[in-house]
């Protein structure tokens, strides 16, 4: 009998972790439904984020981390040039906790960034497309789906994030 009880523990646990892999790639996952705020405090569920058919960028970032502002100010540079050749969108979603996260309007205005910001207070999107580091970038494709990620940031990985987008307006398939 004590096996018995053993054996379906230990399929509990195991069916249980199955699916879990905090390592688990997202690729070809569609957004999960979870509350997020705009900039002037409105509620948005993320599975309703789209871009009409066209690629989007899902950036997760912080006030506080230098090589997020790096990569977002780099890509804000060049945005406006962005959307005219390839129609994508950026959304740049703020960790900063409820704390700081009034600070991120006025922070955004002054770097003069034109792509979308959003607010992830709690952290529920962030945890949601298991982000551990930032700044973590996701490209989803014109379906909504994750194609593509990257963590960190070194100078000039912007480009390869636009090379990607080309790709996907292009129809190839991102390896």
């Amino acid at each position: 009998m004590k096996n018995i009880v053993l054996i379906a523990l230990f399929s509990l646990l195991f069916l249980n972790m199955e699916g879990q892999d905090p390592k688990q790639s997202s690729k070809g996952r569609s957004l999960p439904s979870v509350e997020l705020k705009t900039l002037d405090r409105k509620t948005l569920l993320t599975d309703t984020l789209s871009n009409h058919g066209k690629p989007m960028i899902i950036s997760f970032w912080a006030l506080w981390c230098k090589p997020c502002i790096k990569e977002l100010t780099n890509i804000g540079n060049v945005y406006k040039e962005w959307v005219e050749e390839t129609g994508v969108r950026l959304i740049a979603v703020s960790i900063d906790d409820a704390r700081s996260s009034s600070r991120v309007k006025p922070f955004v205005d002054g770097k003069g960034w034109e792509f979308e910001v959003l607010l992830d207070p709690n952290s529920d999107f962030k945890r949601a497309m298991n982000v551990n580091l930032i700044p973590h970038t996701f490209l989803l494709d014109g379906n909504g789906k994750v194609v593509w990620q990257h963590t960190s940031y070194t100078e000039g990985s912007e480009l390869e994030l636009i090379e990607m987008v080309r790709k996907l307006n292009q129809g190839e398939t991102i390896q």
